[in-house]
């Protein structure tokens, strides 16, 4: 899913990142009244965002493949535009569930670009793979094609203007193309409520310590994407909330995960919290000292997170009108979409 999904990283000033996935690095806003443009945060910043989509990726691996599963497309898309696509793990995703489509990723980060070029080349697929470097705030983008699915996950909460932005999917959409968004409510959360030992409750603190400053930066993170998508033109044709739960027994990146975020946390969160607050999170983060967060066996994953799928309203007349879909109709396909595909997760399919 490729906003860095840790929600936690610095902003670039005078643009706004765009990347797929869940939460991340990307979505902390600068908290003391400046923006976080210093040289060391500048060096590390493309690696430690693409570090955590890597991370998310990993661990969020299952989950993507039911979402894009439970997607209610008519017929198998050619032609995929992903928005926002980061490191890319919705671009690879979608490359295996389509076999025969080519991936158009697009993205702010020439770094993160790069990275999904490479890969690319490694898997052999880079006759499937187009890139485009483009700031998704900009009043014009370059030619998306004619795309019968635009996939967007975790990068439109960092627009300015995410409606003109649905706008412009929606003139690219083929007639019956989908646009699907997902979105994060939130920052993950790793802990449990009474840890650590001697600083309970750490986490939350954290994070609400940081909550104004994101919310000012960011005022469509956890948003319902409905009336938005709506106001652009769009019918949203099914919605899909996801509350992920995931041990860190099941998967050895939820350590790294962790450790990722909360070292963003500790960068974001600087003279906000108290004194001891703070020192609870070093040593957290010290990962050669008895208190590490590697060494946690309580580290349990917790994400919600969102999915719409719209598309255009039908046309009846003029070129290129084709047949409307009556509310049962839309429903029965987006049944038949899912089928026994559900992987477990709940829906909500409108006509």
């Amino acid at each position: 899913m490729q906003t860095d999904p840790s929600g936690l990283s610095p902003s670039i000033p005078g643009s706004h990142r765009h990347h797929v996935g869940g939460p991340g690095l990307a979505d902390i806003a600068p908290t003391d009244g400046t923006t976080r443009d210093d040289s060391a945060i500048r060096g590390g910043a493309a690696g430690s965002i693409a570090q955590v989509l890597e991370l998310d990726a990993d661990v969020m691996a299952e989950h993507l493949q039911a979402v894009i599963a439970w997607m209610p497309v008519h017929g198998a898309p050619a032609r995929i535009v992903d928005l926002g696509a980061g490191t890319g793990a919705g671009t690879f995703a979608l490359l295996r569930a389509f076999p025969a489509a080519t991936v158009t990723a697009v993205d702010s980060s020439a770094e993160h670009l790069e990275l999904l070029r490479d890969r690319a080349r490694r898997e052999g697929l880079e006759h499937r793979v187009r890139t485009l470097e483009v700031d998704l705030d900009a009043p014009d983008w370059p030619d998306l094609g004619r795309p019968d699915l635009v996939w967007a996950s975790a990068s439109m909460h960092h627009l300015a203007d995410p409606v003109r932005a649905i706008r412009t999917v929606r003139e690219a959409l083929e007639p019956k193309g989908l646009f699907v968004v997902l979105e994060l409510s939130g920052m993950p959360r790793f802990l449990p409520p009474d840890a650590p030992e001697s600083r309970p409750g750490l986490e939350e603190r954290s994070h609400a310590a940081l909550a104004p400053a994101t919310t000012a930066h960011m005022p469509h993170r956890g948003a319902d994407w409905a009336p938005k998508l709506t106001a652009a033109g769009l019918d949203v044709a099914a919605h899909l909330p996801l509350d992920v739960t995931i041990e860190s027994a099941r998967s050895d990146a939820i350590g790294p995960y962790a450790l990722a975020v909360f070292t963003g946390l500790r960068r974001a969160s600087a003279g906000l919290l108290p004194a001891e607050d703070v020192e609870a999170l070093d040593e957290l983060l010290d990962t050669a000292g008895p208190h590490s967060i590697l060494d946690r066996s309580d580290l349990t994953l917790r994400t919600t997170r969102r999915v719409w799928a719209a598309r255009k309203p039908a046309r009846v007349d003029g070129p290129g009108g084709y047949a409307p879909f009556s509310a049962a109709a839309e429903a029965a396909n987006c049944e038949r979409a899912l089928g026994n595909r559900r992987h477990g997760l709940g829906a909500d399919v409108r006509g």
